[in-house]
């Protein structure tokens, strides 16, 4: 039967050296309250020690994916910083909220499973949930034929946190005169990917290991940097008690359709261009696609991966303490102004 199975498209053999081989990278993950390695039908994680640090704690939790950044890492035959990818783009948006990330689930899907490039993958959540102190409890790696195209894979995964109640950032306390700290990014993140594609692969005609004029490195290599997990540096100003009215993560959707999410209807954000630089992917794409530069602060970060809104009482001491940041940094890229909760540049 197994025989048969496997002639159907899916090897339950390969399955299991694949888990036998992420175990010990994964177990490096795992704080004292995961009770259970990966194997069993569900991670069991206590939350007793946790919670003792909280009154009322809340749970956080978001899932999402990789996107079609991995139609890249298939051109590249690169698959070494999507697992981190998904990690770090969920820790983000969980500390949007305040959140202190504690544990991920992932889901990985192949059309057949290729051994090395799920190694590959796992290594790169485990070594981002490392860094990020995020327990990576387990999750669910499928073979399905005939769902996925040929040579396809596809890449999710569920972040749970929790925050004190109390001190939920919601961006209701965001007011006029406000500062807006920006925190650099390291390129597209996991969004835009297929504006971007589109622009080097189809008008430009380039190949992943093309240099296309203006850009900092081969597109494969510009166009497979990790993203960045703003959520350590968060998380350590909010510990020393600095006051963070807002936080928006800067994913599809760029400037104009993420930072409203969190603005009360009176006020709007004024955006001062210029007050960062811009990163040659971004200007890269809009020159070989012709996109407009609106066109661009909508579906790009534009090099600023995160914004904090803060009161300007907070800003030099923000300003002070990420400058000690080692990958990205910290510019003051604008203020809260009166208006109707949109952004103006």
């Amino acid at each position: 039967m197994s025989d048969l199975y496997k002639q159907s498209g899916v090897s339950i053999d390969d399955g299991n050296a694949v888990v036998a081989n992420i175990k010990d990278v994964v177990a490096k993950t795992h704080s004292s309250s995961v009770l259970v390695g990966i194997g069993s039908f569900g991670a069991l994680y206590d939350l007793s020690e946790v919670l003792k640090k909280y009154k009322n704690p809340v749970l956080v939790q978001s899932v999402d994916g990789v996107g079609t950044k991995l139609m890249v890492a298939k051109m590249a035959n690169d698959y070494s910083k999507v697992g981190a990818d998904i990690v770090n783009h969920s820790a983000n948006d969980i500390v949007c909220m305040g959140a202190e990330p504690l544990t991920f689930l992932d889901y990985v899907a192949h059309e057949k499973l290729e051994k090395d490039v799920m190694n590959e993958i796992i290594r790169g959540m485990a070594d981002a949930c490392v860094e990020g102190k995020i327990s990576l409890i387990g999750g669910e790696t499928a073979e399905m034929p005939g769902v996925y195209v040929k040579g396809e894979h596809d890449i999710a995964g569920a972040i749970t946190g929790v925050v004190e109640r109390e001190k939920i950032i919601t961006g209701e306390k965001i007011e006029v005169g406000d500062a807006v700290i920006g925190l650099s990014s390291s390129g597209l993140h996991t969004n835009g990917y297929s504006l971007a594609r589109k622009a080097f692969f189809d008008i430009g005609k380039f190949g992943v290991n093309d240099t296309p004029e203006g850009l900092d490195g081969t597109v494969g290599e510009v166009l497979l940097r990790a993203h960045l997990n703003y959520s350590p540096a968060v998380l350590n100003l909010i510990s020393q008690n600095i006051q963070i009215n807002g936080i928006a993560h800067l994913t599809g959707g760029g400037f104009v359709e993420n930072i409203p999410r969190i603005l009360p209807k009176n006020v709007n954000v004024k955006i001062n261009k210029g007050s960062w630089p811009v990163l040659p992917v971004f200007s890269t794409i809009a020159r070989i696609a012709n996109v407009s530069e609106d066109e661009c602060y909508r579906a790009f970060n534009m090099g600023i991966g995160m914004i904090l809104v803060v009161p300007q009482s907070e800003k030099a001491r923000v300003l002070e303490i990420l400058s000690s940041e080692q990958k990205f940094k910290a510019y003051e890229i604008g203020e809260i102004i009166s208006g109707n909760g949109v952004v103006v540049f």
